[in-house]
């Protein structure tokens, strides 16, 4: 228990920058990473992120509707929503999902 930390070594820098961005990215990565490992499907994550995006646009469900008008007044968009798919299919395009066993 801990042999992987051992050889660790140490920052003694300054702390990373703030990137607000590349952070979005990550986080986009990580969503997809996650559905695929607990077997959603690409439309399952979706309707996950926008039920109306799946059901249409009177589809009575949200899910995330703070975050999505949040998005649509600093980005104009639902960055997240496209964030995470553009993960997905890259994943998916690249073979991660299948290197992975997934």
């Amino acid at each position: 228990m801990g042999s992987a930390l051992m050889g660790a070594r140490q920052h003694d820098g300054a702390p990373c920058a703030w990137d607000e961005d590349r952070r979005a990215l990550l986080r986009a990565d990580l969503d997809a990473f996650y559905a695929r490992a607990y077997g959603l499907t690409r439309d399952e994550l979706r309707y996950i992120l926008d039920p109306a995006d799946v059901k249409g646009p009177d589809y009575p469900s949200e899910t995330f509707r703070v975050l999505k008008e949040k998005e649509y007044r600093l980005y104009n968009e639902y960055r997240t929503r496209r964030l995470v798919l553009a993960a997905w299919d890259r994943m998916e395009a690249d073979g991660e999902f299948t290197a992975l066993g997934m």
